[in-house]
């Protein structure tokens, strides 16, 4: 929740940023054609600050993703069971794996804990 309240005022901060800059495109065109001085408004102000909001609701993980498949065979013991593979997290990334490696439960749980004794928030 604490991050989603940064993200919320990080995205008003910049709501107002969008206000001085928007009103110097329509005071300069507003002597045209106010219709199209306010869609050239909108499209210079797209322009800037799409890559601005692309950062701030930047897609994170919360929660791992994970795969789940039936009888397959586990990758460290050889059993046929349902596999378990995590696929993204937060510092984690197997999502494009041409070969992904699926585990039972409870060789998934000790790969588990082994990723995380190397840092990977899981």
């Amino acid at each position: 929740m604490k991050d989603f309240v940064k993200k919320f005022i990080f995205y008003l901060f910049r709501w107002q940023l969008s206000t001085p800059i928007l009103s110097i495109v329509l005071i300069w065109l507003a002597a045209l054609n106010k219709w199209a001085a306010a869609a050239v408004a909108n499209l210079i102000g797209g322009v800037i600050f799409f890559w601005v909001d692309k950062w701030i609701f930047k897609e994170t993980f919360l929660v791992p993703l994970w795969e789940i498949k039936d009888n397959i065979k586990c990758v460290e013991c050889g059993k046929i069971c349902k596999g378990f593979r995590v696929v993204k997290s937060a510092n984690y990334d197997r999502l494009k794996d041409k070969e992904p490696e699926f585990r039972c439960d409870e060789c998934s749980k000790k790969k588990l804990k082994e990723l995380r004794q190397r840092g990977v928030k899981i």
